[in-house]
């Protein structure tokens, strides 16, 4: 599922956090995608693909595994049997539980991702004078500066961001596979349903979280030039200095990316897992 995601969105991806970190470069998605063609060449858009594959790959895993065993705590608080279906919104609830967990292997390797994403940008800038252009490069460059702990700058907004967010995340996709089943079993659905579902689920986290992911997006990137203030800190500085607008930027590219990517993450998912329940039955 977390390979179906990258693959479909990583393009949308990159342009999503340029235009997020340096706002004043891009007038729009066509230019970012014009731009970023020109001056890098198409690799340019797949950018921190080895980091963002293995941070949805390791999101998705750690998130979807926990959602299973969140869906059981909720059936104990709400003291329904283990077998009982949950509601649409007690789903939501259960994917909001699970992102937490799944925050902590996401932190880390998405920091690494959008650093390599906007390096371009940061020299341009000259914010930085020579830019890490290898996944290993930009790994030894935190540890050497902030140590182990320099990979969770900006875990706080990864929190405030994924938790709430999943929660409209799995909300979305569950009462859409709802509005699709119309009665019958949510197991039924073919691919088209399952890739809407998955889109509308997409699109209502993004909706939800965008300014915070913005101010997240801005921590990671900007602190390689130095210490960056926290999550409080740089909100309030964006607001002041560029306006309520600037925590927008990129939402476009996010909006096409979340419909895509996450219509083909929940496709990917449920049909893998499908395949998985057959042979353990077939045993």
């Amino acid at each position: 599922g977390g390979t179906a995601c990258v693959v479909t969105g990583q393009p949308f991806d990159t342009a999503k956090v340029k235009m997020q970190t340096f706002p004043d470069l891009y007038k729009g998605i066509v230019d970012c995608f014009v731009k970023t063609y020109k001056q890098v060449g198409f690799r340019g858009f797949y950018k921190g693909t080895t980091p963002a594959l293995v941070a949805n790959i390791a999101e998705n895993s750690v998130l979807f595994m926990c959602y299973g065993f969140c869906q059981q705590i909720v059936r104990r608080i709400v003291g329904v049997d283990r077998k009982t279906k949950l509601s649409d919104l007690q789903n939501a609830a259960a994917g909001s539980f699970a992102s937490a967990f799944a925050t902590l292997v996401l932190c880390p390797t998405e920091l690494v991702k959008c650093r390599l994403q906007a390096m371009h940008e940061m020299q341009l800038s000259g914010k930085i004078i020579q830019g890490h252009n290898t996944v290993w490069s930009v790994v030894k460059g935190v540890i050497q500066k902030d140590g182990p702990l320099g990979f969770y700058r900006g875990l706080s907004s990864t929190l405030l961001r994924e938790v709430p967010g999943y929660f409209f995340f799995f909300g979305g996709y569950e009462l859409s596979r709802t509005f699709f089943a119309s009665g019958r079993s949510k197991d039924e659905l073919g691919p088209i349903p399952l890739l809407l579902s998955g889109g509308f689920g997409g699109s209502c986290l993004w909706i939800a979280v965008y300014p915070v992911d913005c101010v997240k997006s801005r921590i990671q990137v900007l602190s390689m030039a130095g210490k960056q203030t926290g999550f409080m800190g740089t909100f309030v500085t964006v607001v002041r200095t560029e306006g309520v607008l600037a925590l927008y930027s990129g939402l476009k590219p996010t909006m096409i990316r979340a419909f895509l990517a996450n219509g083909a993450l929940f496709l990917a998912y449920e049909y893998s897992r499908k395949l998985m329940m057959q042979q353990i039955d077939s045993y």
